[in-house]
């Protein structure tokens, strides 16, 4: 962001968010390889980019940048509905970056839940490696079930129970702990709250799939869980963020879904060298527009 857009954002401390009606924020997120020299055939995954619109949420504008320039770039949308970027470089230095430049709008007087069909709930009931149950989430899974009066009850139980029995921690696991790992240590972070979520509600027979976005005031990437409940003739998506204990705002965005973080890492690929390389993130963020309820605004309300 340049220091005009930083001297235009609004201070995000203190916002009653279940007063705000609409919001707009604005991104820029740099990811970067560094390498003990040259690499040759990067061929890179980015899930950086929302989907144009996903329940209150609409992508207004957005800029993805790699340097060097990829020889081959492709836009395309997963089994998700996620959109991916491809991009291949046939030679670089001892660094790679892509960065991203975005401007995300909520509208709470949009449908605020996203909906899927029955046919899409199914394939968030099937277990993954990352969310396979053990005996103590089975164990856990049963009490919970027999409590819940219905599935939303029970979705808000599950959501409890994690919270209240997780402690948040880093260094303690990598985006490849399983939810049992997690569990047993009963420490991690966001993505092990979601995975212990994800693992106890499809144990428990609820639909429940892995959300990777951004929650204004955290530095890196955010992780939480949409459980997927029946509506009509399909299934709403009620989502819960485990590891700050609350149900899901207009400060969230969301970026992507899927099983669990192996479908929604924001950066994957493979290249040829002999040596590792070395990733570092950063992430800028604000609010640029605010309305609330009562009828007042903060900032300036630019067509989006």
């Amino acid at each position: 962001m340049n220091a005009g857009a930083a001297q235009a954002l609004i201070d995000n401390e203190g916002i009653e968010w279940s007063q705000v009606t609409r919001a707009r924020f604005c991104f820029h997120q740099r990811f970067q390889y560094d390498y003990p020299g040259p690499i040759r055939a990067l061929q890179q995954r980015l899930v950086v980019i929302p989907a144009e619109r996903y329940g209150t949420q609409r992508l207004c504008s957005h800029r993805l940048t790699a340097t060097p320039a990829p020889c081959t770039s492709r836009r395309t949308t997963d089994a998700f509905g996620n959109h991916v970027v491809e991009v291949e470089v046939p030679e670089a230095g001892a660094s790679v970056a892509f960065e991203v430049v975005m401007q995300i709008e909520h509208d709470a007087r949009r449908h605020g839940d996203a909906w899927c069909t029955a046919d899409a709930a199914r394939r968030f009931l099937d277990p993954t490696r990352l969310t396979a149950p053990d005996e103590s989430i089975t164990h856990i899974a049963r009490l919970l079930r027999a409590q819940g009066h219905d599935p939303a009850d029970l979705a808000r139980r599950v959501h409890g129970w994690v919270a209240h029995t997780m402690r948040y921690e880093v260094g303690v696991t990598t985006v490849q702990t399983t939810a049992a790992e997690a569990l047993a240590l009963g420490r991690g972070m966001c993505q092990d709250y979601a995975h212990v979520m994800i693992a106890i509600c499809r144990t428990a027979g609820l639909a429940a799939r892995y959300v990777s976005g951004h929650l204004l005031g955290e530095g890196g990437s955010h992780a939480w869980v949409e459980v997927l409940l029946p509506h009509g003739d399909g299934y709403c998506a009620q989502a819960y963020d485990p590891t700050n204990g609350r149900r899901r705002h207009l400060g969230y965005t969301t970026v992507a879904v899927g099983r669990d973080y192996g479908d929604v890492s924001p950066v994957s690929g493979v290249y040829t060298a002999p040596y590792k390389g070395q990733l570092s993130c950063s992430k800028q963020a604000g609010i640029t527009f605010l309305a609330f309820a009562n009828g007042e605004t903060v900032g300036h309300d630019l067509a989006c």
